[in-house]
């Protein structure tokens, strides 16, 4: 059986990410449909499910033997296995085994389109596979499915690295034709993952740099949203146990911070920094201004933040705990007024860096906001 052909229905439809998770080995891709079924979303999910219908689209492969482990990598961790089915193609009916649902494994949420997917998804999950490649072979398909969003999460951040930047003071070299990868290492890889490169990169002369290593923390993009209360002129900070002061040696390791969060993917720095607010806070934040985008420590962090101020009413705010059950967040608000704010920056109390840039941005730009 396992020789049969393989039916595609879903993300494996589109080019570019069979390329990337299947390799060379995936062969020729034949249109293909299978009679009584039908393509359909799996709810909180980007990707689709096979259910009873009357015709679902695909693509009809017959890949090798490691082509084929690929895929039941790529698959068979987010519960579903193969099924013998019959397909119609131009050149006839044939058999075939497709990627079916265990039981309850997946639930269905409305009609799935690979156009639509490819518009929202594609790039993003096309950088994830190339992480998760690297995997294969090494941990089980129910440690990539488990490990899946922080992949997405990293790649969305890689996607949105490529987005074009200004070059009016530093040089132009680009990644592309300025640095040459030799071997990559990742060491450790979880929620956050270590990356090591040994690399060539552009010197200042011309010539290109002897092979270095040079590592980096690879936790994806953050949002931060600092509220302000313009009537009460009053702004709400968190506080928290945060591992790395305590990693350090900090006696002190509960921080104050704005409201801060990950960037999911499919997600926008500002629904991201929306939707922290209420996890965090329990808060709805009106406008949001951008206070500013950047590295916080591009030495040793792949890590890039999008601070903003945001807009909300502050009233009764003030010691209230929330935070997220499931990641055990234990977060506590203190609403203070701006003059408490800035003696903490000064003291060194607020001693984070999203904090004290979204307090001096606040300083510049408090009159115009109270307006």
């Amino acid at each position: 059986m396992s020789e049969l052909p393989l039916f595609l229905f879903g993300t494996l439809c589109h080019d570019g990410l069979r390329a990337a998770v299947l390799g060379p080995g995936a062969g020729e891709a034949v249109p293909a449909t299978l009679p009584g079924h039908a393509v359909c979303r799996v709810r909180g999910e980007a990707f689709p499910m096979l259910v009873p219908g009357e015709r679902a689209q695909g693509l009809l492969i017959t890949p090798d033997a490691e082509a084929r482990a690929r895929a039941d990598f790529f698959e068979l961790g987010f519960g579903y296995r193969l099924r013998k089915v019959s397909v119609e193609t131009a050149a006839g009916p044939a058999q075939a085994l497709a990627y079916f649902p265990e039981n309850g494994a997946n639930t269905p949420d409305g009609p799935w389109r690979l156009e639509d997917w490819a518009r929202d998804w594609a790039d993003i999950w096309i950088a994830a596979a190339a992480e998760a490649v690297g995997y294969f072979g090494a941990i089980a398909p129910e440690d990539l499915a488990r490990r899946w969003p922080t992949i997405t999460m990293r790649a969305a951040s890689r996607v949105r690295a490529r987005a074009p930047a200004p070059t009016t003071l530093r040089s132009r070299f680009a990644s592309g034709a300025d640095v040459e990868k030799l071997r990559l290492r990742r060491p450790y890889c979880d929620y956050f993952m270590l990356e090591e490169q040994d690399l060539r990169h552009r010197r200042f002369d011309g010539g290109m740099s002897p092979v270095v290593t040079r590592a980096g923390f690879v936790g994806g993009d953050a949002a931060t949203v600092l509220p302000y209360d313009p009537a009460r002129d009053e702004v709400l900070v968190i506080e928290q146990f945060r591992a790395a002061p305590y990693l350090r040696g900090d006696p002190h390791p509960w921080t104050l911070e704005p409201i801060a969060g990950r960037i999911d993917a499919g997600e926008t720095p500002q629904d991201c920094a929306r939707r922290e607010a209420r996890e965090e806070a329990g808060l709805a934040v009106g406008a949001l201004h951008d206070v500013a985008e950047y590295y916080p420590s591009p030495g040793a962090v792949a890590e890039f933040i999008f601070s903003y101020v945001g807009i909300a009413d502050l009233a009764g705010r003030d010691g209230e705990t929330g935070g997220v059950d499931h990641e055990d967040e234990d977060i506590r608000a203190h609403v203070i007024g701006f003059d408490r704010l800035m003696q903490l920056v000064e003291s060194g109390e607020a001693g984070t860096g999203p904090l004290v840039m979204s307090a001096y941005w606040l300083a510049l730009h408090r009159d115009r906001l109270r307006g």
